[in-house]
Formats: C-alpha cells, structure tokens, sequence
C-alpha cells in the first residue's frame, strides 16, 4: 500500500496527471509488486515561487516541468530501490513526456506495523499485503 506525494507547477492537465500516476503505479507492480487495487497517490501543484530548486541542480539543467515524487512503503532491498527508480523514470518519461533531467524521487520507508487500511491483511511472516506478489 506505497503511498506517493508528487509536487509539480501548477498547469498540467489531467491527461498529464494521469499518464504520470499510470506510469508510477506500472513501476510498482512490476517491481514492488503490489496488487493492481493499490493506489494512493497525491498530487500537489504549486503556484510559481512555491516550489524552489537550482535550475542546475546536481549540474543538470531543470525546467519549470521539474517533479519531485516521494514514496512511503514498507522496506525493500537497496537492490530492488535502485531497480524501481529507474522503472518510475523509464515509465513517466515514456508516459508523460518527462525529461529525465527533470525527476527527482525519494523513498521514506516506514515499518509494515504503521500502516492501517480498513481490509487489508498482513503476512506476519513479511509484513506485507497478503495479495501482493512476491517479491524478487
């Protein structure tokens, strides 16, 4: 059950919006493995001046289209993080258009035992959903 902040510019239309949450839910089913039911995602547009960042920052060039997206989950292998990075880049720069340049992600992993959802039922063994697909 990732939960997933997105902070943008505001102006995007909702056909933008929607390519990018398809692109971010495809990545965690195909990576995390979680079921296809599971979404939670927020976006948050800001008004020029409310979002701040050096438009070279890490020495790229980044445009007003700049996105940060943050996700809380349950931990996972570095090994598996590193692979859904780049699975969330490849799907919302093919989706949405998105440069490369102009994603920054990050990940807040929060213990299996701080998450609540009316229905939804945990594998003690794993901490994880029970209808999720294993991981691997």
């Amino acid at each position: 059950m990732p939960m997933v902040y997105i902070q943008m510019h505001e102006g995007k239309d909702a056909a933008y919006k929607k390519s990018v949450s398809e692109g971010i839910h495809a990545a965690m089913m195909d990576v995390l493995g979680v079921p296809q039911d599971t979404w939670d995602q927020f976006f948050h547009e800001h008004k020029p001046g409310n979002m701040v960042y050096d438009p070279n920052y890490f020495g790229m060039p980044r445009s007003p289209d700049m996105m940060f997206i943050h996700f809380f989950f349950n931990t996972r292998p570095k090994e598996m993080k590193d692979r859904f990075f780049e699975a969330v880049a490849d799907e919302v720069t093919t989706r949405a258009g998105l440069r490369r340049e102009d994603l920054l992600m990050a990940i807040t992993e929060v213990p299996w035992e701080n998450w609540w959802a009316y229905g939804r039922t945990v594998d003690p063994a794993t901490g994880f959903d029970t209808r999720m697909r294993k991981q691997g």
